[in-house]
């Protein structure tokens, strides 16, 4: 999300096509600074990337709620750069990265000349999967695509439908109480501003009106029933502490406000055998 404190620049429902393309022009336009600010945080630098979760540091090489990934057909949905993607590949997954933004897939791309292998890229939005049914293995998102598509139900019906009989879908996004408050690390982000039950999305527009920046807002028991009704088993939801050991700010988060409520939920579900 971006810096800008949540404003009244509030609209009502944004449809599928304008939600995918404010967020593929949005991602293109600020893809350079971003990895100049954040690109080390998430691994983009880093020889085989790295698998972070979200800014708690929360690594699945620790984690391993994606299970065993070695030899595992795996999508990445919102790849972004694809640190995810590449650390997948260098644990001996077939790793395929997706994502809306060619400005995002260009420094996944840059970032691979110093891997081994490279990951396939695919520019796609994620409410129409490109892909055939039970393709996958594993399907997961660091903090991509959920929040940003309009349809988010469709998105894990997507999920399901390409996941193969007791493939695991595992994705991170804000946790959804994070929606009550201001994008602020400091004490001003301690303090409900929001209804958690607002669906409103937050938006940005131009001069001329048009939708540059779409976040939508899903409750707990909204994630809850798109998984159920898709198909799919959740088997458990982690929502990460802040790490003692970690001091820095990034973007809205801080030690501040982790030391009181989540930053990050983890959804971890799994289609069914039969």
């Amino acid at each position: 999300m971006t810096s800008d404190p949540r404003s009244p620049r509030l609209l009502g429902a944004i449809d599928s096509a304008t939600s995918e393309n404010a967020s593929r022009h949005w991602w293109d336009t600020e893809a350079d600074e971003y990895h100049e600010e954040h690109g080390s945080f998430i691994g983009n630098t880093t020889p085989g990337g790295e698998f972070v979760w979200g800014p708690e540091r929360f690594r699945e090489d620790d984690a391993r709620l994606l299970g065993d990934v070695a030899d595992r057909d795996v999508l990445e949905i919102g790849c972004g750069s694809a640190p995810c993607s590449r650390w997948l590949t260098s644990q001996g997954a077939r790793a395929i990265g997706l994502d809306v933004s060619i400005g995002m897939l260009s420094h996944a791309v840059t970032a691979m000349a110093q891997d081994p292998e490279p990951v396939p890229l695919v520019r796609a939005g994620a409410e129409h999967l490109p892909f055939a049914d039970e393709s996958f293995d594993i399907v997961c998102s660091s903090f991509g695509a959920v929040p940003f598509v309009a349809d988010s139900a469709r998105l894990m019906a997507e999920a399901a439908r390409v996941l193969r009989p007791g493939g695991r879908w595992v994705f991170s996004t804000n946790h959804p109480m994070r929606w009550m408050f201001l994008d602020d690390p400091g004490p001003d982000g301690l303090v409900v501003q929001m209804s958690y039950f607002s669906r409103t999305p937050y938006s940005e527009t131009d001069s001329d009106g048009s939708v540059t920046y779409v976040e939508h807002h899903r409750t707990i028991g909204d994630r809850v029933r798109e998984i159920v009704t898709a198909g799919l088993i959740l088997e458990d939801i982690v929502e990460p502490e802040w790490p003692d050991d970690l001091d820095a700010e990034w973007g809205q988060w801080s030690p501040l406000r982790g030391g009181y409520f989540p930053g990050t939920a983890i959804f971890c579900c799994r289609r069914p055998r039969a």
